[in-house]
């Protein structure tokens, strides 16, 4: 065979095999090295491509599909800088557990550092933010590299998919001529048509004597906490319920839990811990003996407290990821076993308590902070955590939900309450940057409807490139911008405390009118007035169409001055409380 056919069959060997594996959607971005991998992509009848010209949005944007479909996402981009803007969206699929193969066009080695155009070193250019790094063989036809090109293709994507779920990278050197030669039987394969090496990702468990140990030690204790942060599995809402309440322990859920919102029993569920964790009274009231903790760690920074000030409590990490989610390592048992497998398996060999006084307190003081949240609604003018309050009301029965960093994903956990509406929330909170938000909604958008983003101003400029995935696959996207003129969460930090350089280093107030990046995007932009049009126009969102953005102003001194009005409040009431039943 010529040098084309090399190409070209080495090519469409892989590009079968990543199909056969389950990778279906392709973000590519446009470049001159990577013409031949995207050549062969766009004629395969399987996959699906998006083309986003910035590498750095593309891989978020594959970020947000990988999220919603928990299946590996391919990224191509060309040689060069192209390859290093992927760097952020792979830090985030890293810390965050999401599948993605990352495919780099490269110059061949004789190319390398010799100063040849747009190239770089591209060998273990990601690091250790990778699951595995392979620099492929140059293309050929012979019968061992195409089998070597298809081993290595369903390699990377069951790496990617292995728990813990991760980013694979795959280097690719490129000989010129670029152009393969396209016919239509370049995909019959020869040799495994069905697929040349089938991997099977099995889900990590622990032996039935060890899950009776675990269950004999629980049952010694009665005052325990459920604490679950993010998890993806569809099943473990049901599991982890059945399990508390069997336990009589209760639920201290994260919004990303997928725990607040749903068809699933959400009695035993509390779910405004950041509030009543503030105070002292409380945290002594509530004083657990053992802790059994699922997911990601909690947002709520007064939970991360409330856990560290418990370290006498015996502590269960429950990870079917066999990582290490202990920053304050407080962890008396790290027990390596899907967690709804885990739950499953307890119930199996648990008795049922009768008795749930510990339970009953938890309640009580999170029912008493709910009833406090009304107080909320009397703010007339637009403000951040009446947004978050109402929200759940606003949105419609199975909405995707994605909320932006900084303070929009700390009001959510303070302020989104339980309801039986089934709202998918989804975040980046991997690396917890601000880093392609808009991009990843769009992306997760692919596949979940209808979608919203919630995202401060500052968050949303970050991305503005991101929206042309609304324009050019027709995304429905209604988007919600906090618009606070600057970096509200530091006004909640210790830096506040020091005025003089405070607005130019962290306020950083952009003054930016949005509507004219919105319509460059054929968006329909609004600037909500108050909560009468902002609850008119959420009605009608469920039928709307295209991108559309409702910015809601608010103000950061003002919202500061909320939030500590009501946490008083609250806290006050807590205090009598408590002090009543002792």
């Amino acid at each position: 065979m010529n040098h084309q056919e090399s190409l070209t069959a080495y090519l469409a060997a892989f590009v079968s095999e990543i199909v056969l594996s389950g990778i279906k959607d392709v973000v590519v971005s446009p470049g001159s090295r990577s013409t031949p991998m995207a050549m062969v992509m766009a004629e395969h009848p399987e996959i699906n491509i998006h083309i986003h010209v910035d590498e750095r949005s593309a891989a978020f944007f594959a970020l947000g599909i990988a999220k919603v479909t928990n299946k590996p996402v391919a990224i191509l981009c060309t040689s060069g800088t192209a390859a290093a803007n992927y760097f952020p969206a792979i830090i985030e699929a890293r810390y965050s557990r999401v599948p993605l193969l990352v495919l780099t066009a490269d110059r061949p080695h004789e190319l390398r550092e010799v100063g040849a155009p747009q190239a770089i070193d591209q060998l273990h250019l990601y690091g250790q933010h990778v699951k595995w790094f392979a620099d492929m063989a140059l293309p050929e036809s012979s019968t061992e590299i195409i089998r070597y090109a298809r081993t290595v293709g369903a390699r990377a994507a069951a790496i990617a998919s292995q728990a813990p779920a991760g980013p694979v990278h795959l280097n690719f050197p490129f000989r010129e001529p670029l152009i393969p030669k396209m016919d239509e039987t370049i995909f019959q394969l020869e040799e495994r048509p069905m697929g040349y090496v089938k991997v099977l990702n099995g889900e990590l468990t622990i032996s039935e004597n060890e899950i009776k140990d675990i269950s004999l030690k629980l049952n010694g204790y009665k005052n325990g906490i459920i604490v679950c942060g993010n998890i993806a599995d569809n099943r473990f809402a049901q599991a982890v319920t059945d399990l508390s309440d069997m336990l009589k322990f209760p639920i201290l859920a994260d919004p990303l839990s997928q725990l607040r919102s749903g068809q699933h029993q959400l009695d035993n569920i509390v779910e405004t811990y950041d509030t009543f964790l503030r105070n002292e009274d409380a945290k002594s009231y509530l004083k657990p003996d053992v802790i059994l903790r699922f997911g990601a760690m909690p947002l709520s920074k007064a939970l991360t407290i409330f856990l560290k000030e418990n370290h006498q409590a015996e502590q269960f990490v429950i990870d079917g990821a066999g990582g290490w989610r202990d920053p304050a390592s407080l962890s008396t048992e790290m027990i390596y076993c899907n967690e709804t497998i885990f739950c499953e398996r307890m119930l199996a060999v648990s008795e049922k308590r009768t008795c749930g006084e510990f339970l009953d307190k938890w309640l009580a003081v999170n029912n008493l902070t709910k009833a406090n949240m009304e107080l909320i609604k009397d703010n007339q003018q637009l403000s951040e955590g009446r947004l978050f309050y109402q929200l759940a009301d606003m949105l419609p029965e199975g909405a995707a939900l994605f909320v932006g960093n900084s303070m929009p994903i700390r009001d959510l956990d303070s302020f989104f309450l339980n309801n039986e509406k089934s709202i998918k929330v989804i975040a980046n909170r991997g690396a917890n940057g601000i880093d392609g938000t808009v991009s990843t909604a769009l992306g997760a958008g692919l596949y979940s409807q209808p979608l919203y983003l919630v995202v401060g101003d500052l968050t949303f400029f970050h991305d503005l490139n991101g929206l042309i995935a609304a324009k050019l696959y027709g995304i429905d996207i209604t988007i919600i911008v906090v618009n606070n003129n600057g970096g509200g969460i530091f006004s909640f930090l210790p830096q506040a405390q020091h005025p003089k350089n405070f607005e130019r280093l962290f306020g950083t107030p952009l003054n930016l009118d949005f509507e004219h990046a919105v319509r460059m995007f054929n968006g329909h932009f609004t600037k909500v007035q108050d909560w009468e049009q902002l609850g008119a126009l959420m009605n009608q969102s469920n039928e709307a169409k295209g991108l559309n953005v409702y910015e809601v102003v608010t103000h950061r001194d003002s919202n500061l001055a909320e939030h500590r009005k009501f946490w008083r409040i609250v806290s006050e009431e807590i205090s009598n409380f408590v002090k009543g039943v002792q």
